[in-house]
């Protein structure tokens, strides 16, 4: 089993289970009221009606809207700019930035248009943000979400058909992948329409034409990056549905072409940089905070750590960490009556192939807790259920059955659990984006290593500052870094 079909067999193993982290981070999925709107002269009211239904939706998979007015002003500055050079002066556009750390950008039928502040956090100038939203505007112009559904809708009809008629055929099935393929050609065709439009309109804007190209090879060493660190969901993820290729980055680099040499059009940095100074990044305090191997939660105020080699991803559903030799943990908390012994709960039927003459009756650092071990398909379970305050955690870890190295992990994840000091909680604060000026004898050495909170700060600060391996910064150049102050 690979590592992500282990994370959700370990999900589904704890299914049916109020999650404490979900509780929180409901209270924050509240669809916004007054989102950043930017109206053209009239409205297709029908299509934004469609979008409409989702919006509440898309909200809560991408924790709600991130407010800030300076932000928000700066980026509707962008989409005003775009929306007087658009193939469809018609169209209304709202723009609703999302509180996500992951990269994204998306639009819906009816000009709803999304940015993620994880996206806003990789951008470098108001040239890249143009390129990113003229791109979904371009999906908008050309009706690709109607076109994306009818496909969908006639793939699925010819689905059915082969299935129902031909069902054994080989020729059926050599249907059925040629399906595939053709609606996998189609969308790899919108993208690459949209680009075509999203560049014409950034470019007629006075954007710098080639800043798509330049946001394309950020998020190429974005996800080199990511897949290095592995603390991400890449699901939510811009690459996820726009796919990227060095012919792609060709390809922008040709339409940009089209204006003239590099240099023409403006980046307008400045007003850029001065929009995304104090971004939160990463987490949010209702997520809880991932510090190199531990995570820390300053509202449920508790904290536990993973052996180093291990990359902790901090999901809405829980917080899950994998590791060397496919070994995974999963922690996660639910609501029990406070009479109900923790050894109790362990028995109860919530975990599969359980050893019960292996649950126990513990204390982790002072708290109440129970340890089992179980064994299921081939994998080998540890459980620790632990009761802090009126609240009771489980921690869930997982090896092959064949490991030998699972007590020892288990035992160092569930023995570093611990509750927070008052100190501790008011000292955790969320990490942000600032912009600061390079004073002389700074380099980018010296800028990264005064970076906190973070890992490998070398290569996320050449990450976010779109520095390849070999650039330098000079006195004067603004720059990002990453700090809690």
């Amino acid at each position: 089993m690979p590592r992500g079909a282990l994370l959700v067999a370990l999900a589904l193993s704890l299914a049916g289970c109020q999650s404490a982290v979900d509780q929180i981070n409901a209270q924050a999925f509240q669809p916004s009221d007054n989102p950043v709107t930017v109206d053209t002269v009239s409205r297709n009211d029908r299509m934004a009606e469609l979008a409409r239904a989702q919006h509440p939706r898309i909200l809560a998979t991408y924790g709600g809207e991130y407010s800030d007015p300076k932000l928000e002003r700066m980026v509707a500055k962008v989409v005003g700019s775009l929306t007087l050079e658009t193939d469809n002066p018609t169209q209304t556009y709202r723009i609703t930035i999302l509180n996500s750390p992951n990269v994204n950008a998306f639009a819906l039928p009816g000009g709803y248009l999304y940015v993620t502040r994880g996206l806003l956090a990789l951008a470098n100038d108001s040239a890249e943000l143009a390129a990113v939203i003229a791109h979904e505007m371009g999906h908008v112009t050309a009706n690709h979400g109607q076109a994306r559904q009818r496909k969908e809708a006639e793939e699925g009809l010819a689905t059915r058909v082969v299935s129902d008629v031909l069902a054994d055929s080989p020729s059926a099935k050599l249907a059925l992948v040629r399906g595939k393929l053709r609606l996998a050609q189609f969308s790899r065709n919108q993208e690459l329409e949209a680009d075509t439009i999203g560049i014409r309109t950034s470019g007629r804007a006075g954007y710098d034409p080639f800043a798509a190209s330049r946001f394309l090879q950020s998020m190429s060493a974005y996800t080199d990056f990511r897949s290095v660190s592995g603390a991400t969901d890449p699901s939510l993820d811009f690459l996820a549905s726009h796919p990227n290729a060095p012919q792609r980055i060709e390809l922008a680099l040709r339409h940009a072409r089209s204006f003239g040499a590099p240099g023409v059009g403006a980046r307008d940095r400045d007003s850029f940089l001065a929009g995304i100074d104090g971004l939160l990044f990463g987490d949010t305090p209702e997520e809880g905070y991932v510090r190199g191997n531990t995570f820390l939660h300053p509202k449920l105020g508790i904290s536990f750590s993973v052996p180093p080699g291990f990359a902790i991803d901090n999901s809405a559903t829980a917080v899950t960490a994998t590791g060397p030799g496919e070994t995974a943990v999963r922690f996660d908390g639910v609501e029990l009556n406070p009479r109900t012994p923790l050894t109790t709960y362990v028995r109860s039927g919530w975990v599969a192939g359980l050893d019960p003459a292996s649950v126990r009756a513990v204390t982790i650092n002072g708290n109440e807790a129970a340890v089992a071990s179980a064994r299921a398909e081939g994998w080998q379970f540890d459980i620790a259920v632990i009761r802090a305050g009126d609240q009771v955690y489980r921690l869930l870890t997982a090896a092959p059955a064949a490991s030998t190295g699972l007590d020892q992990i288990a035992r160092a994840v569930s023995g570093s659990f611990r509750m927070l000091s008052a100190r501790e909680k008011a000292a955790l604060k969320p990490l942000r984006i600032k912009v600061v000026t390079v004073k002389p004898g700074q380099t980018v050495a010296s800028l990264s290593a005064g970076m906190v909170g973070v890992d490998k700060k070398l290569d996320l600060f050449r990450v976010i500052n779109a520095l390849g391996p070999g650039a330098t910064v000079s006195v004067g150049d603004k720059v990002k870094i990453i700090t809690d102050q």
